[in-house]
């Protein structure tokens, strides 16, 4: 009998999670015991007050009494809540990632928290079911039935076909955080938090901030050590936040039964997330650019019915040198000719709309300063015509990034420049298209041809195409769609 077979009563999550809910509803209601303690501290010390303490360990309790699971009839269901009973079901078929999530609490007591992700255009959680917690031996099959792998302890079957690991953590690649947007988010988080505690403690209160005595330096000196110190704390949290995420990364290739992808990350909680090939529609090649100018990026990939909320699931490298992200890139599309492949331009008239859009918002700030100069005086504000050389770079930068390609069996796509992209899409996962123009488009002759499919953001953008190119385009990779809209002569080639 096999393990689905075996869950198909209603059962609850493991009992050791009647240890997790109440350490965790206690954690949530941290402030509002604080705040309890300290009034029973002052009203003479009620006991009655200590039902405070009991609320959130019988919340975590009767969330697990009121959880439970099964798989049945060829279908995931997940009940939960009490007085609103709330029923998420999902066929097995329509499975297409499997993570594993780990905490702390949960590596220390032997448990994991398998999210499934079903692909359903939905709000909230609902585009995903999470059974929090099952043992890890348990999980481990669970996901390889779901993903119709090879069962976890089957020998004959992993000497058959053996997992091949492609890319490993490399501690070097550390060098690429400093130069993500990570450390901004990082600490802006940390400076928040920072912030309440000394607001919570009276540090911000006028005798406190009057007795604090700052070091008497001009303002040329100052400003660049505030500068420079803001520069090593944001290196130091992005760092940090790098290794804490990616630490331990490790993506293999399984071969046995469907062909999976398998990644393995995290240091505090640890993440194992398994995709299956056959739902994979492309990758996605990210250059922010302070990734770019040190020959950096990152992948991640198209999965078919995967959303924007679940995009950590689909990441397959995290900063790292580009040679590593193409060669990843390579082996996930058994092609180098999307990544390598030279793209098509889309001529003029798009290369000025990235001149004007990028210079124009820069010579309104430039004009601003100079009447602004003018008007009051401060020669610092000429400092806003540095805007102009910096929206020429952009607007170069972004005509040289933008174009296409329609190779190997793949639509390819790029645009950006502070964020430049390289997205690859498998023509057989494109589900329609799309042509849209803007009133300046229509002037210019362009038009924004946009591929359609199941898969990451749904859609595949080639930006500020010639009109005839992008009708060419939609042709040769899906010429029984696009033929039954428009005439087309008979040696026009398809895709290959």
């Amino acid at each position: 009998m096999s393990e689905i077979a075996r869950d198909a009563e209603w059962q609850r999550l493991d009992p050791r999670m009647l240890l997790v809910h109440p350490i965790r509803e206690l954690i949530r209601f941290l402030p509002v015991l604080i705040v309890i303690m300290v009034a029973r501290t002052a009203g003479g010390g009620e006991k009655w007050q200590l039902i405070g303490v009991a609320f959130p360990i019988a919340l975590g309790v009767l969330r697990y009494l009121t959880t439970s699971f099964r798989i049945a009839a060829g279908r995931i269901e997940l009940q939960r809540g009490l007085l609103s009973r709330h029923v998420l079901s999902t066929p097995v078929d329509r499975v297409r990632t499997v993570d594993l999530t780990s905490s702390l609490i949960h590596r220390l007591l032997g448990l994991t928290t398998v999210r499934i992700g079903t692909g359903t255009a939905s709000t909230n959680d609902e585009d995903r079911i999470d059974l929090d917690g099952l043992p890890l031996d348990r999980a481990r099959e669970l996901r390889a039935e779901l993903l119709q792998t090879a069962a976890a302890d089957d020998t004959a079957a992993q000497e058959a076909d053996p997992e091949r690991v492609v890319v490993t953590f490399d501690p070097a690649w550390v060098r690429f955080a400093p130069l993500t947007g990570s450390g901004i988010v990082i600490a802006a988080a940390a400076l928040g938090a920072l912030s309440q505690l000394l607001q919570a403690v009276g540090f911000f209160q006028e005798d406190h901030l009057e007795s604090v005595e700052l070091p008497r330096l001009s303002l040329l000196l100052l400003i660049p050590l505030l500068a420079l110190g803001l520069v090593v704390l944001l290196s130091l949290l992005s760092i940090a936040g790098y290794v804490v995420t990616n630490y331990g990364f490790r993506l293999s290739r399984l071969t046995g039964g469907a062909h999976t992808w398998h990644l393995t990350r995290g240091l505090v909680t640890t993440r194992e997330t398994t995709l299956d090939d056959d739902r994979l529609a492309g990758v996605d090649l990210s250059e922010p650019l302070g990734l770019r100018l040190a020959h950096g990026a990152r992948l991640s990939a198209i999965v078919t019915g995967l959303s924007g909320s679940q995009r950590g699931s689909s990441t397959l490298v995290p900063p790292a040198p580009r040679a590593v992200v193409e060669r990843v890139a390579t082996e996930v599309l058994d092609t180098a000719e999307p990544i390598a492949a030279p793209l098509v331009s889309h001529g003029p008239r798009a290369g000025r709309r990235r001149w004007t859009r990028a210079t124009l918002p820069a010579l309104l700030v430039a004009v601003g300063c100079i009447v602004g100069w003018r008007l009051i005086g401060p020669v610092w504000l000429l400092v806003g015509l540095v805007a102009l050389p910096a929206a020429g770079l952009l607007a170069l930068d972004r005509v040289r990034s933008l174009g296409h390609a329609l190779v190997a069996g793949y639509l390819v796509a790029r645009s950006g420049s502070v964020v430049r992209r390289r997205r690859v899409l498998e023509v057989d996962h494109v589900i329609g298209w799309n042509f849209r123009a803007t009133w300046f488009q229509r002037r210019a002759g362009l038009a924004t041809l946009v591929a359609t499919t199941a898969g990451g953001n749904q859609a595949v953008e080639v930006l500020d195409v010639p009109d005839d190119e992008a009708v060419r385009i939609a042709h040769r990779a899906l010429p029984d769609l696009v033929s039954q809209f428009a005439d087309f002569p008979a040696n026009v080639p398809s895709v290959p």
